[in-house]
């Protein structure tokens, strides 16, 4: 006997005026924001033109910054090849400080504390990460830096054999260690915020079964949430690493600009891009503003490799977890 299949049935969805609309909106905002990355790459590519033909790959491995002489007799040198590596040192500071505290103060706030004072420690959280750059700096400066430099002379004093601890100069001050620290501190409460979102929604039947099988709070944590949101934690981290990398005020304020590419952290030289763009962008000659033009379309394209690498880990971590 011969089976008929059934005809598939075309599922055909209908979306109102307002599904229309709304979608409408939302397309023309993403392509919006498409439009003003792409307009802000190329004006800084405008911008920057002559200094990438000019000195060429030079520009990303030269460690010289001299605007020359007005009448020609001296040339201009540009290198953002310290800055570059600055940058990258203070902000891998600041991630490794920041991520361990911000999964700690998530999980006391999503399961350790008690309910009159988890919204108040979480409105607090979220008011500390509006709070402008500036005050930062100005705290870091005159509050932190006194601190910090007991912490790094301590630092140097016990791991002072380990390359990158070691201070030619026994001057603790304005050091890559303290930016970093300031940049964590700075970063905390976007690392937190996200960690805390997305650790609320680990699923509670899973949380449940761990401790009907006898766990402890910290074994169902470690087991189940710690697991479910570890994309949810890259992305913070990720996110909390672009506004590092492209911190200026703070970071200016609490660290030496020295053209020299420096890996230890304790010593007083260093700089970043943001810093360097902020310092010379109000005394720079023509010429010069292209080459900070320059150095920030490097910093542009830095921190979209970044989004796009954290976007990678996230959405490779959510299929995994499926």
């Amino acid at each position: 006997m011969e089976i008929i299949a059934p005809d598939k049935r075309k599922i055909a969805v209908r979306r109102g005026i307002v599904d229309k609309a709304f979608r409408g909106v939302v397309t023309a905002g993403s392509m919006i924001s498409l439009i003003v990355l792409a307009l802000i790459a190329a004006f800084l590519l405008y911008r920057g033109f002559e200094v990438f033909r000019d000195f060429g790959l030079k520009f990303f491995t030269s460690s010289k910054w001299d605007a020359g002489a007005d009448d020609g007799s001296i040339a201009p040198s540009f290198g953002v090849a310290p800055m570059l590596v600055g940058s990258v040192v203070v902000a891998t500071i600041a991630i490794s400080i920041a991520v361990p505290f911000a999964v700690v103060m998530a999980l006391f706030l999503c399961f350790y504390a008690p309910r009159f004072l988890r919204r108040p420690m979480t409105s607090v959280l979220d008011l500390v990460a509006a709070v402008p750059s500036v005050i930062y700096g100005i705290w870091g400066y005159a509050i932190l830096m006194p601190h910090a430099k007991g912490w790094a002379e301590t630092i140097n004093h016990w791991l002072g054999w380990i390359w990158i601890f070691k201070v030619p100069v026994p001057i603790f001050e304005r050091s890559p260690f303290i930016a970093g620290v300031l940049l964590a501190i700075m970063i905390l409460p976007i690392v937190t915020s996200v960690a805390r979102e997305v650790y609320s929604q680990a699923p509670q039947d899973q949380i449940d079964a761990a401790y009907g099988l006898g766990g402890t709070r910290w074994g169902a944590m470690r087991t189940v949430v710690l697991p479910f949101g570890k994309s949810g934690l890259v992305g913070g981290a990720m996110l909390g690493l672009g506004r590092a990398l492209g911190e200026t005020v703070a970071v200016y304020l609490v660290l030496n600009l020295v053209f020299k590419v420096n890996f230890q952290i304790l010593a007083s030289a260093g700089g970043s891009v943001a810093s360097l763009i902020a310092s010379r962008f109000g005394e720079a000659g023509p010429y010069e503003l292209k080459a900070l033009m320059a150095a920030g379309l490097v910093l542009f394209i830095i921190t979209l490799i970044v989004n796009f690498i954290a976007s990678s880990i996230v959405n490779r971590a959510g299929k995994s977890q499926r």
